[in-house]
């Protein structure tokens, strides 16, 4: 596993979309951790990632509306991401969840049908966006993408599956280098390099 990063340059109306991304995992994460915490509170049951995303399905066409305008994967995901926090908590790890707040750690992961171009990179319901530097480096199957921001500057970090391949044996002895004051080097085997 291999990650990529790279900067962003999106127009103005892929802004309005990654915001409107970011906002919907946000609210899905505050939605799942309010619903989490009632329940346990109400009536002492727990519940997890799946459980919570059939609910918000139901609840998306009459209460939340506006979540069909960004991808299914934006809340989706961060109700895994909810449910990995909460896992981490009870095995020791990490602190309770918290909720999130708008504009601080804005971030969103998607999944699906992720292509690389040289200078873009075209996300689900997002589309082709540039990017300010080369993507040649990225090659393999891409797993997901995580789209955040930092300092009103946007960056899309890809997960890859690469094949490394065995490394080449060195062949010949092996030899030490002394970088000196007198002579520019001199190795182990005693040669002097001026």
């Amino acid at each position: 596993n291999k990650a990529y990063r790279y900067e962003l340059k999106p127009n103005k109306t892929q802004l309005i979309l990654l915001k409107k991304h970011a906002g919907c995992a946000r609210f899905a994460w505050n939605w799942g951790l309010a619903e989490r915490k009632r329940l346990w509170e109400e009536e002492r049951k727990t519940t997890n990632a799946i459980e919570l995303h059939r609910k918000l399905n139901r609840l998306k066409k009459t209460d939340f509306p506006w979540m069909y305008e960004v991808s299914k994967c934006a809340p989706q995901e961060a109700l895994r991401d909810l449910d990995k926090a909460f896992k981490n908590f009870f095995e020791g790890r990490a602190n309770f969840p918290k909720f999130k707040k708008k504009g601080v750690h804005d971030s969103f992961r998607l999944t699906g049908t992720i292509k690389v171009f040289p200078k873009h990179v075209q996300l689900p319901r997002l589309g082709k966006i540039r990017v300010k530097e080369k993507t040649t480096k990225c090659k393999g199957r891409i797993l997901s993408a995580t789209v955040s921001r930092e300092a009103d500057r946007w960056y899309v970090s890809l997960a890859v599956i690469e094949e490394i391949p065995d490394p080449v044996s060195v062949v010949g002895e092996p030899v030490g280098i002394d970088v000196g004051l007198k002579h520019f080097a001199v190795l182990s085997t005693g040669e002097k390099i001026e």
